[in-house]
């Protein structure tokens, strides 16, 4: 039973076979019934208590029925009910509105001018503070739908907004619009020339205040808010041009949330409203509804040639989800516009898997397959997705065994695609063989009993083994059934499912799940977490209704026990594409698994290449990771470079140390693994992992030096995502020694560019010089540009695990530098290198003591001596990198380094002017 409050002057119902308005009038029963009594059921007048009883009779055996039945089938959503009534168990989808299947009103889906062209498209926002909730809410939406977006805290100067004659941003967003209102007028008046200049609109919102204001005037513009409000029905004007993804003729019925809205009253013809309310119990004359009140206001630029829109209450209502995207796409001119499309895509993960009692049975089936024809006429190409364990097939009861066998008499109405066998998560499988061979018992099975098995497409239970990748499954799957798209909800996290998204992997597409709010044990509506209101809250503008508007390819995991029972999968669906006919303009149509991928890795190639995170920072995927893998042996330090600076020396000294170890070697980049910066990545984390054996015994500091790390584009977002907590060691030396080293080093190895072009024609090629000489020039000029490259590992990493090395120091005194780098690693008991390092005259650099006697020193490539450079490259080069040597002074003091390195000030003194 559920209590509701019904407004009695609003409902509608159905009266012999007509529409009858029940009104609150004095005698209307009796007067109705006195007049129509006696010319249809009596030849002679009665008397007023005849009457009376009769109309009690009339309204207990008829009204009172009627009334409960169309409760049973309205919307609850939308009328305010105080009664209990029963409602029967299994729901049915009762989403009316008079657009499905109806006319739509002409709007214009198209905000693009010839403006867009003037600005970029990204939203600047102000916010109160960085915790603000409404603030976070903007922030989230723009993230969920993958708009470009800037943080500003309000009060402080207004940040740059153009770059070479081109706005930086296509529409302004305030969370509190007063803090625009309040703007000192310099800042004001920059904002609002740019606006003016580059044709970019605002959307502020009114926030609540403790103060109630009734007629007060916006500070500067001809419109008076009245605050504090507490409204209901909202309603959208239809001729808005505002209107594109949101669908207008329907009014959402019933209060709406929060009681703190602002109405408008606007007096110049630059407003136009957007959305309408009423008041609660706002009636008039004989129970007429009063003149709705402005909530969201359109300001056309009339006033001052600055478009604006206003919004009453902020995002807790989700139609104002919808009219914020619209507001962005229309003041944007169209730049920010999403696309009506949407694919959508419905799996059942698991069709032969469920306790018996629990499973789908023949009426089920059919009702499965009348569904589907319901949401193929909304959707077009739409079929339920099967995945199938085929060790689990007839596994129920008699009944449900029927249910079984009528879904394979049904094969061709279905789309299909692998599951597991015996639905074991792929993890948990160390031996390829018997991974192989269980995927070949469920392609057998599909065999004997004609299902489909070449769609290319599977799921892991439970999404075990595609993220944290498990090796032995993308080998399996690619080697029985040429998997090329599979989908996980664990990429890079299940939640915020905001941030969800694709990544490909040994060529096998890898695509964002949805999920319903469906489990494998949400399978009746009264045990609903929440009951059906939560549920239906989800499908009415929620959480469900929410992802297909902000994701333009949706595939959705449900399970079979979602089917049977209440079948709330077929009602939760069925529910939520009415919805979206109702209040979008939204244009679903389904499509294969293979199809839906190659169309998301168009929408979005920058997502192709993984980031692996840390399995150990997230308790859900330390469960479907392998048991044999642990986070222990990863590196708490990186040595990232760069090259030539004293890598390898540092590398040797840090082997010496009892307490520290260095990963096994590398058969093709020796001590190097070379991950993050190259083809190596793709690999993966477990060919990453081999390289660190699980040692139970051991407590050793584990490390990895790799130069080539430091200068790399992509190094430090793919560190960060592993390693987050890991320190970081690099070494400085003056980057035109750096340079020439690294020359030297190259011809030394054979580099036929560098044999046959001296240094200082190598750092001296033009754009048009042969890309070989190009590329050779990079690598001598570019990893010198260290402040460049710091600032990127910055963006990721505190200072705190940021320790720089002056390579000059550890040349000369790497005793004291080790000390520091002990300090720093915080490894206790320090090591006293003093009597395990000693100077080597003839290397020119401090060794490795053996036996106490014997030195042992780096390879016959390192210590080579080289002829100076020519003058005239040291000064091209000392000019090179001078405004890179005085940014990385900056950086340098600004994270707290004391010491500026005495080559650092030298090569500043020295440098032409």
């Amino acid at each position: 039973m559920t209590n509701f409050k019904m407004n009695i002057d609003k409902l509608r119902l159905p009266l012999l076979g007509k529409e009858a308005t029940i009104k609150r009038k004095k005698n209307c029963m009796t007067q109705c019934l006195r007049n129509w009594i006696p010319t249809r059921l009596f030849p002679h007048r009665i008397s007023n208590l005849k009457i009376l009883i009769l109309a009690v009779l009339i309204v207990v055996l008829i009204i009172i029925p009627i009334y409960y039945y169309r409760l049973s089938q309205f919307d609850l959503k939308y009328i305010n009910i105080n009664y209990s009534f029963h409602r029967s168990t299994r729901p049915t989808p009762n989403i009316r509105c008079s657009m499905i299947n109806g006319p739509r009103l002409p709007q214009n889906h198209d905000h693009k001018t010839e403006a867009r062209l003037r600005s970029d498209p990204k939203v600047l926002v102000f916010v109160e503070t960085m915790y603000s909730k409404l603030g976070k809410d903007i922030a989230e939406l723009l993230v969920h739908t993958r708009i470009k977006y800037k943080i500003e805290v309000a009060g402080k100067s207004v940040p740059v907004l153009t770059s070479l004659d081109k706005g930086k941003y296509g529409v302004i967003v305030f969370e509190n619009l007063n803090k625009y209102l309040q703007m000192d007028k310099w800042n004001r008046e920059l904002l609002d020339k740019y606006c003016r200049e580059y044709f970019v609109g605002i959307i502020g919102f009114i926030n609540p205040s403790e103060e109630t204001l009734v007629g007060a005037e916006l500070k500067g513009f001809p419109i008076f808010i009245h605050t504090n409000i507490q409204l209901k029905d909202a309603a959208l004007n239809a001729a808005s041009q505002i209107l594109r993804l949101t669908r207008p003729g329907e009014t959402v019925w019933g209060p709406l949330p929060g009681d703190d809205w602002t109405i408008f009253q606007a007096n110049h013809s630059t407003y136009e409203p957007l959305e309408w309310a009423h008041k609660i119990d706002d009636y008039g004359h004989e129970g007429l509804m009063k003149t709705p009140l402005t909530t969201i206001v359109q300001d056309h630029g009339l006033f001052d040639n600055i478009q604006r829109v206003i919004f009453g209450s902020g995002l807790k209502f989700w139609l104002h989800r919808l009219l914020f995207l619209d507001s962005l796409s229309y003041l944007s001119h169209g730049q920010l516009s999403l696309s009506l499309e949407r694919k959508f895509l419905i799996d059942i993960d698991d069709i032969f898997v469920g306790d018996k009692g629990t499973r789908i049975k023949p009426e089920d089936v059919s009702a499965m397959l009348s569904t589907q024809r319901r949401i193929q006429n909304m959707v077009p190409g739409f079929k339920f997705n099967l995945g199938f364990s085929g060790k689990y097939y007839q596994h129920g009861n008699p009944d449900e065994d029927k249910g079984d066998d009528l879904i394979l008499e049904n094969i061709d109405e279905f789309r299909w695609f692998s599951h597991m066998w015996n639905h074991q998560q792929p993890h948990l499988y160390d031996n390829l063989t018997q991974l192989i061979d269980d995927m070949n018992l469920n392609k057998n099975f599909a065999k004997e009993k004609g299902i489909p098995f070449d769609s290319g497409y599977s799921v892991s239970p439970h999404h075990s083994g595609v993220y944290p990748a498990h090796e032995l499954l993308y080998t399996a799957w690619k080697r029985v059934w040429n998997i090329r798209v599979t989908s996980t909800e664990e990429y890079p996290h299940l939640r915020p499912a905001r941030l969800r998204r694709g990544f490909i992997h040994r060529n096998i597409m890898v695509l964002p799940r949805q999920t319903c709010g469906l489990f494998t044990h949400t399978i009746y509506i009264d045990k609903y977490p929440g009951g059906r209101d939560k549920l239906d809250e989800s499908i009415q503008g929620g959480e469900l209704f929410q992802t297909i508007v902000y994701n333009p390819i949706n595939i959705f995991m449900t399970h079979m026990s979602n089917y049977g029972n209440d079948r709330l999968a077929l009602y939760t669906f069925e529910s939520v594409i009415k919805f979206l006919q109702c209040w979008t303009n939204i244009k679903l149509s389904s499509d294969t698994p293979l199809q839906l991928a190659e169309s998301y890795f168009k929408l979005y190639p920058e997502e192709t290449d993984p980031i692996w995170g840390n399995p150990c920072d997230d308790p859900k995927h330390q469960k479907i990771w392998s048991k044999n893998k642990s986070c222990d042996s990863l590196p708490k330090f990186l040595v990232i470079g760069p090259q030539k600076t004293g890598t390898t020396a540092l590398y040797t000294f840090l082997s010496i140390h009892p307490s520290i170890a260095s990963n096994l070697p590398s058969t093709e980049t020796f001590e190097e693994i070379q991950f993050f910066n190259a083809n190596n990545y793709y690999k993966g984390l477990d060919w990453y992992m081999n390289f660190f054996p699980v040692d139970v015994n051991s407590s050793r500091y584990m490390f990895e030096k790799s130069a080539t790390y430091f200068d790399g584009d992509l190094v430090p977002k793919r560190v960060h995502a592993l390693l987050p907590h890991t320190k970081l060691v690099t070494i400085l030396i003056s980057p035109a020694k750096r340079a020439y080293s690294w020359y030297q080093h190259i011809k030394a190895h054979g580099d036929t560019i560098a044999n046959n072009y001296s240094f200082h024609q190598v750092i001296t090629a033009g754009d048009t010089a042969p890309k070989p000489l190009r590329e050779l020039r990079n690598r001598c000029l570019n990893p010198g540009k260290y402040s460049q490259h710091l600032e990127r590992w910055l963006t990721y990493f505190p200072p705190q695990q940021l320790h720089i090395i002056d390579g000059e120091i550890l040349k000369s005194n790497p005793i004291e530098v080790m000390d520091e780098l002990q300090k720093f690693l915080k490894i206790t008991p320090q090591f006293n290198y003093t009597g395990h390092l000693r100077y080597d005259e003839k290397k020119k650099f401090y060794c490795q003591v053996l036996n106490g006697e014997r030195t042992k020193c780096l390879g016959k490539s390192k210590g080579r001596h080289y002829p100076p450079m020519e003058e005239k490259s040291l000064k091209l080069l000392q000019r090179y990198y001078l405004s890179h040597n005085t940014a990385l002074v900056k950086l340098l003091k600004r994270i707290g380094m004391r010491n500026v390195p005495q080559w650092l000030q030298d090569d500043l003194t020295d440098s032409p002017t």
